[in-house]
C-alpha cells in the first residue's frame, strides 16, 4: 500500500480522503491557495504545500505545481478528489509521466467519457438507450439552432466537457435559443477550458438516477446500486438518496447492468457513476419508468456517502486498494441494500434570492451530535469550522449531511431533526430551505423529479416558521439571561427592575423582516416578568442550560438558541425552524434616511463578466443588464424598473465586492 499520498483539492472532499488515508496509515500531503492558508483541510493532513493565488486557475488547477509538490514530498500517488483536476485527461497523464499514480481511471477513460458528445456515440454502440439529442462536432451556432429546432422545444444546452451543473441550460423556445448558447458557452471555457455544446430533448417529468460503478485492474466491475438525485436547484443537486425510492428490482438490476456496460466499454478501473435520466408518466406507477444513458461522471461524486450508508463500505478505500493493484475487495453477490439514506447539501447561498452564493464570517456554525468522515446514523462530512471565513473564489458547499435509517421514513425523520440541530451564523445558508423541502409532500411522499422545487415553490420560500411573538420573546429571555449574568451580590448590580413604588417597564423596539415591532416587558412586585409582543400577553419564565433556553409564554414552550451579532441581529433557532430578530438602537440609526433608487449593486460579490447594455440604452423592468461570476456560476443581473443606462461604472473582468454600484440607471 502507499505510504504518502497528495491530495490535490481542498475543503470537504480533502479532508474525506485524509481521514480514511489516516485510517489506513498512510501520510498525507495538502496543497493549499493563499484564500486557504489556514484551512481546515491544512490543518488535517500531515504536510502542506502552498501552490498559488486565490483563484482555482492560479493554484488548483496550476497541475504543474501541484506535480512539483509531489515530488518534493515524496509523495507515490495523487487523489484528485472532485471537481478541479479530477477528469482532467491531461494531469492524468501527467502524473504517470511524474511517476506518480492517478487514484482514478486512466486517461484513455477520462478521454473517452469526458466530452458528452463522444460518450453519447460510444453508448449508442454499446446499446444503451439515449436521449433524442445532437451530439455532433460541428458548433456553428446557426448548426446549433438548427438542430434543437429539428429535436423540438423543449430543449437542453449541455457543455460537452462539462459536470456539476455549469454550462447547462433549459431553452423554452427558439427566440430565447441564441442568448442561452452564449452564456453555456462562456461558462464552459472559465470552467473547463472548451466551449463545445451538445443538445437533448429535455424530458418531461424526469429523474435523476445515477449507478455507482467500480472497476478494478483485474478485470472486475461491479455496480453499488443507485442513488436518486432528482431534487436539484439550477441543475445542481440538493438532496440526494438511496436506494431511489420506487425503483422496482428488476429496474434497479437492468439499470446496474447497463452501467457496468458502460464502464466495460472504456475499460474502467476506479470509482465513478453513470448517470441516467428517468422519465415516468405517472408517479405512482413505477412501471412507467425508461432510463436513457446521461453521462458518466469518471471520478467519486459528492454524494457518494449515501452509497457507503446502505452499503457499509468505504470508498475511498476502495479506491486506494485498486489504485494500489488490488481487486475489488467484493464481487456483485456479495453486495446487499441496507436500509435507507439521504444527504442534504448544506451551502453557502440565499435560497430567496434565487440562490445567490454567500459569503461572510462563519460566527456560529454547530452540528448534531454525529459522525465525520465514516458510516454512521448522523454523519457530517464538511471543511470548514466555527470561526473561517467563507471566500468567494470556491463552490458554495460548507458541509453535507448524511442520515441513515432502517426506512424511507426514519430517515426522513432523523434528517430533519439533525437540520434543526445545525445553526449557522455569519453566512446565509440553505438549512431551513432544506427543512422545507423535506417536509414538502412532493419530497415526504417521494413524488420526485427534477422539477420538485418549482413545483413545491410556494412551500420552500420566503417561509416563517416561528413568527415575530414568539421569537420576540426569545430575544428577550435571552437578553434577560445576558443581564443575569452580569449581576453579582453588589444590590447596584440588579438588573431586575426592582421599585420601591409601583411597576417597572421596559420597551423593546424590535425589527422584523424589514418591519417596526415592540415588546413591553412589566416587572412585578413578586418578582414575575410579564410580556407583551402585539396582541399576545403572559408570564415570561426562562431557564438557561449552556446555549439553550427553555423558555415557557403565553402557552407556549419552547426550547432554543438565541445568537446575537455585532450589529444587533439576533438569530433565533427552535425545533420548528429559524428566524432572525433585530433588536433597533434608535439614537444609533438617528438621521438615516433610505437612498433615492436609480442605482444597480452586485449581489455578492465576484468578477464582472460581461454588460449587455450600453449608456445610453433604454430598458425594462427585468431585462438583463449584466452577467456575474461567483463561485464558478454565471448570474444575470437584470433591472428592477424601466428605464435609461446612465453610466457603466466597471469593465467587465473586474472584481467587485459584494453591493458595489455597478452601473447607473435613470428610472
Amino acid at each position: 500500500m502507499f505510504k504518502k499520498i497528495l491530495i490535490a483539492n481542498r475543503g470537504e472532499i480533502a479532508c474525506r480522503v485524509a481521514a480514511t488515508a489516516r485510517r489506513m496509515g498512510i501520510k498525507t500531503v495538502a496543497v493549499y491557495s493563499d484564500a486557504d492558508a489556514q484551512a481546515k483541510h491544512v490543518q488535517l493532513c500531515d504536510e502542506a504545500v502552498h501552490i498559488g493565488g486565490n483563484a482555482p486557475q492560479d493554484s488548483y488547477l496550476r497541475w504543474e505545481r501541484i506535480l512539483q509538490a509531489a515530488q518534493d514530498t515524496g509523495a507515490q500517488a495523487v487523489h484528485p478528489g472532485y471537481g478541479f483536476l479530477s477528469e482532467n485527461e491531461d494531469f492524468a497523464s501527467a502524473c504517470a509521466q511524474a511517476g506518480l499514480v492517478f487514484i482514478g481511471p486512466s486517461p484513455a477513460s477520462i478521454r473517452a467519457m469526458g466530452l458528452k458528445a463522444q460518450s453519447k456515440r460510444l453508448m449508442e454502440a454499446a446499446g444503451v438507450p439515449l436521449v433524442p439529442g445532437y451530439h455532433g462536432t460541428a458548433q456553428d451556432a446557426d448548426v446549433l439552432q438548427s438542430e434543437a429546432d429539428r429535436i423540438g422545444y423543449p430543449v437542453l444546452i449541455k457543455a460537452s466537457a462539462g459536470g456539476g451543473g455549469k454550462g447547462m441550460r433549459v431553452v423554452e423556445d427558439a427566440a430565447s435559443f441564441a442568448q442561452a448558447l452564449a452564456s453555456c458557452q462562456r461558462e464552459a471555457i472559465h470552467s473547463f477550458g472548451d466551449d463545445a455544446v451538445l443538445i437533448e430533448k429535455y424530458v418531461q417529468r424526469p429523474r435523476h438516477i445515477e449507478i455507482q460503478i467500480f472497476g478494478d485492474t483485474h478485470g472486475h466491475c461491479v455496480y453499488l446500486f443507485e442513488r436518486d438525485c432528482s431534487v436539484q436547484r439550477r441543475h445542481q443537486k440538493v438532496l440526494e438518496e438511496a436506494p431511489a425510492p420506487g425503483l422496482s428490482p428488476a429496474l434497479r438490476e437492468r439499470m446496474g447492468a447497463a452501467a457496468v456496460a458502460a464502464a466495460k466499454a472504456v475499460n474502467y478501473v476506479g470509482a465513478g457513476t453513470v448517470e441516467f435520466i428517468v422519465s415516468q408518466t405517472d408517479y405512482d406507477q413505477p412501471e412507467s419508468m425508461t432510463f436513457f444513458f446521461m453521462e458518466m461522471n469518471t471520478r467519486l461524486q459528492v454524494e457518494h456517502p449515501v452509497t457507503e450508508a446502505i452499503t457499509g463500505l468505504d470508498l475511498v478505500e476502495w479506491q486506494l486498494r485498486v489504485a494500489n493493484g488490488e481487486p475489488l475487495p467484493c464481487q456483485q453477490a456479495d453486495l446487499r441494500i441496507q436500509g435507507h439514506a439521504i444527504e442534504a447539501r448544506i451551502c453557502a447561498e440565499n435560497p430567496d434570492h434565487q440562490f445567490l452564493p454567500a459569503t461572510g464570517h462563519l460566527q456560529v456554525y454547530r452540528k448534531p451530535v454525529c459522525q465525520s468522515f465514516e458510516v454512521g446514523a448522523v454523519r457530517m462530512d464538511d471543511g470548514v469550522r466555527e470561526g473561517d471565513t467563507i471566500s468567494p473564489f470556491y463552490d458554495s458547499m460548507l458541509a453535507k449531511l448524511i442520515v441513515h435509517g432502517e426506512t424511507r421514513a426514519q430517515a426522513l425523520a432523523k434528517l430533519d431533526e439533525a437540520l434543526a440541530q445545525t445553526h449557522i451564523v455569519g453566512v446565509s445558508n440553505n438549512v431551513q430551505f432544506l427543512r422545507h423541502v423535506v417536509a414538502s409532500p412532493s419530497f415526504a411522499q417521494a413524488r420526485l423529479d427534477t422539477a420538485l422545487i418549482q413545483r413545491e415553490e410556494k412551500a420552500l420560500f420566503h417561509q416563517e416558521p416561528v413568527g415575530f411573538p414568539l421569537a420576540a420573546a426569545c430575544v428577550v429571555a435571552h437578553m434577560l439571561a445576558q443581564e443575569q449574568r452580569l449581576q453579582n451580590d453588589d444590590p447596584w448590580s440588579r438588573r431586575d427592575g426592582w421599585r420601591a413604588f409601583g411597576v417597572a417597564t421596559r420597551t423593546f423596539d424590535l425589527a422584523f423582516h424589514d418591519q417596526q415591532h415592540t415588546a413591553n416587558l412589566t416587572y412585578a412586585h413578586d418578582g414575575a416578568l410579564h410580556l407583551q409582543v402585539e396582541q399576545i400577553a403572559g408570564e415570561l419564565r426562562w431557564q438557561q442550560q449552556a446555549d439553550t433556553l427553555r423558555i415557557e409564554w403565553a402557552g407556549h414552550r419552547v426550547s432554543a438558541q438565541v445568537f446575537v451579532q455585532d450589529n444587533g441581529e439576533a438569530h433565533v433557532f427552535t425545533p420548528q425552524g429559524a428566524t432572525r430578530v433585530k433588536w433597533v438602537d434608535a439614537l444609533a440609526h438617528a438621521g438615516e434616511v433610505q437612498e433615492a433608487g436609480g442605482r444597480l449593486s452586485a449581489p455578492m460579490p465576484g468578477k464582472v463578466v460581461s454588460f449587455l447594455v450600453n449608456t445610453g440604452d433604454k430598458v425594462k423592468a427585468g431585462q438583463a443588464l449584466a452577467v456575474m461570476e461567483a463561485m464558478k456560476m454565471e448570474h444575470t443581473i437584470a433591472a428592477p424598473v424601466d428605464g435609461e443606462v446612465i453610466e457603466l461604472l466597471y469593465a467587465p473582468g473586474d472584481q467587485v465586492a459584494e453591493g458595489a454600484e455597478l452601473l447607473k440607471l435613470k428610472p
